[in-house]
């Protein structure tokens, strides 16, 4: 029988129509035990373990059919002890059923850190020297001394602490400073639309003290924090006016621009359209 006679014969047909069709079939059930296996579609949102305990965020990942494993620890004081600070994936991502989540928490036991020689250190340099060993700048006392704004004692918890002393890290260090020999002022500083490091950072640099950082109804979590801005101070910038070293600078933060001075809008939308020309 030749070649094309075969080809259209009825059973090369029929044999032919069978194999298309138990090929079809094949791929058909493969593509649905896929589908199964996989949960096609079947996605779920990742819960918000932010600030949980370990037993709050494994009852929380068990309700939403996932799986929960702490993988490391960070020193913090955002959290308590053993709350969780970190995960991945992050809150509202979508994952499948059964999936893992990887939690880092906070740690239980206070990280350690030497207290730095702060003594006779300039005061820029003794609040560069705190934040670079771990710590946190507490209130900055002034007394008559000949050495104007150079470090006289170091404190913790109102009483002398000696260099290379163990303290938790985050711990408030308080300077006493030197203030001259006469009545010295410092100008008051402009804070109206800088953010929170930026005003802590020109209030400690002008040798003030910060009162109280107060915030308005806009801020309800870190991230509006972070984008915080002044809208009012006390005392208000003066270029006549000035403190003495050590008063309390008292500051007021929102997200809502439309509390700015007028004057200060502008410059904020000035400034962001100068970043933006610049890129």
């Amino acid at each position: 029988m030749s070649l094309k006679k075969f080809l259209t014969s009825k059973d090369f047909l029929k044999h032919l129509g069978l194999a298309v069709a138990l090929a079809i079939i094949i791929i058909f059930v493969t593509l649905l035990w896929l589908s199964i296996y996989t949960k096609h579609g079947q996605s779920r949102p990742v819960p918000d373990l932010y600030g949980l305990t370990i037993k709050e965020a494994e009852q929380v990942v068990k309700k939403n059919r996932m799986k929960f494993q702490v993988v490391d620890s960070v020193y913090t004081n955002i959290v308590p002890r053993g709350c969780i600070v970190e995960q991945n994936p992050e809150a509202g991502f979508e994952v499948k059923k059964n999936r893992r989540i990887m939690a880092t928490i906070n740690a239980f036991n206070p990280e350690m850190v030497e207290v730095p020689d702060l003594l006779e250190l300039s005061k820029r340099q003794a609040l560069a020297l705190i934040e670079s060993s771990g710590l946190e700048i507490g209130k900055l006392n002034y007394k008559p001394d000949l050495a104007v704004d150079y470090v006289l004692e170091q404190l913790y918890h109102g009483k002398p602490v000696e260099p290379g002393d163990s303290i938790q890290k985050g711990s408030v260090i308080d300077l006493v400073l030197g203030k001259g020999l006469s009545n010295k002022r410092t100008p008051i500083p402009d804070l109206i639309g800088l953010n929170i490091g930026e005003a802590r950072n020109k209030i400690l640099g002008a040798s003030l003290n910060i009162g109280t950082f107060s915030y308005d109804n806009t801020i309800n979590n870190a991230e509006d924090s972070a984008n915080a801005f002044v809208f009012k101070q006390n005392p208000i910038y003066s270029e006549e006016n000035s403190l003495q070293l050590g008063s309390a600078v008292y500051v007021w933060f929102t997200t809502d621009s439309t509390k700015l001075p007028v004057d200060s809008t502008i410059i904020k939308i000035e400034d962001t359209l100068s970043d933006w020309d610049s890129k």
